[in-house]
């Protein structure tokens, strides 16, 4: 069985779904602590001047130190859900399927008022079933036996998991070859790959195509019916954790 284990996004990119259909199970990284301005709390969508950011305010209740992605509470003081909403409608008010995406967004971030954490898996799972992603998804925070931080807390959530086998970001090797090859990832005996994804172009409304942006702009431009399909269409092979270092090695080779 192979997993990933990710931090929950608010409206993620076509890259993080591309990571929960690739794997058996999709493990939300839920309890820990949540990064000032990180994509936890904010996302970008396209508008007639290139990229605008979404940003879910957060309530100041706790220090930094003890605010964790589910037990941060979005601060709804601000009326910062109409204005996504007024936002997304500006946006995308002339795209193909605006008539279908707009009601399912609108219902899901005024309706659910849940922690951080559960608000965007919220979001997250019911894209999912909407695209057609069957992936098995946990919560970090429900499951037992884990410890450590970083590369070593992902080890020990795939071993209490049963996951012989771990597909991560990229972005993360920065820490999980920090020590050694694999870190406590393969040192644990659990097999490493790390997620290799080229960004699909599709048609896009206003403009030049922009890439990394949230969920959002596919749907609206795409529909739920053919996301998946654009979705898949950027995967390229996985590469194991050997063969990604060596790419990285005579990528410096070169400079």
């Amino acid at each position: 069985m192979i997993c990933a284990i990710m931090q929950p996004t608010y409206l993620p990119w076509l890259g993080y779904f591309s990571m929960i259909d690739q794997v058996d199970t999709f493990v939300f990284l839920d309890d820990v602590q949540l990064t000032k301005r990180s994509w936890q709390v904010r996302n970008k969508i396209k508008d007639s001047n290139g990229e605008l950011m979404l940003t879910v305010p957060i309530k100041k209740k706790r220090t930094r130190e003890d605010t964790y992605i589910n037990n941060a509470e979005p601060n709804d003081d601000i009326s910062w859900r109409i204005q996504h909403i007024k936002s997304i409608m500006h946006c995308y008010q002339k795209t193909k399927f605006y008539d279908l995406v707009l009601p399912f967004f609108t219902e899901k971030i005024l309706g659910y008022k849940g922690n951080l954490a559960d608000f965007n898996i919220y979001i997250i799972v019911n894209i999912c079933k909407e695209i057609g992603i069957n992936t098995n998804m946990k919560k970090s925070s429900e499951i037992d036996n884990k410890y450590g931080d970083k590369d070593l807390l992902l080890a020990s959530i795939c071993k209490s998991i049963g996951s012989k086998a771990y597909l991560s970001p990229k972005g993360s090797a920065c820490y999980i070859e920090a020590k050694n090859p694999g870190g406590k990832i393969e040192s644990n005996d659990i097999k490493l790959y790390y997620h290799s994804y080229e960004h699909p172009i599709y048609d896009q409304n206003k403009g030049r195509f922009i890439p990394y942006l949230s969920i959002l702009d596919l749907l609206f431009n795409i529909g739920f019916e053919n996301a998946l399909e654009v979705i898949r269409s950027g995967n390229r092979r996985n590469q194991p954790c050997m063969e990604y270092q060596n790419t990285i090695i005579e990528s410096r080779e070169l400079l």
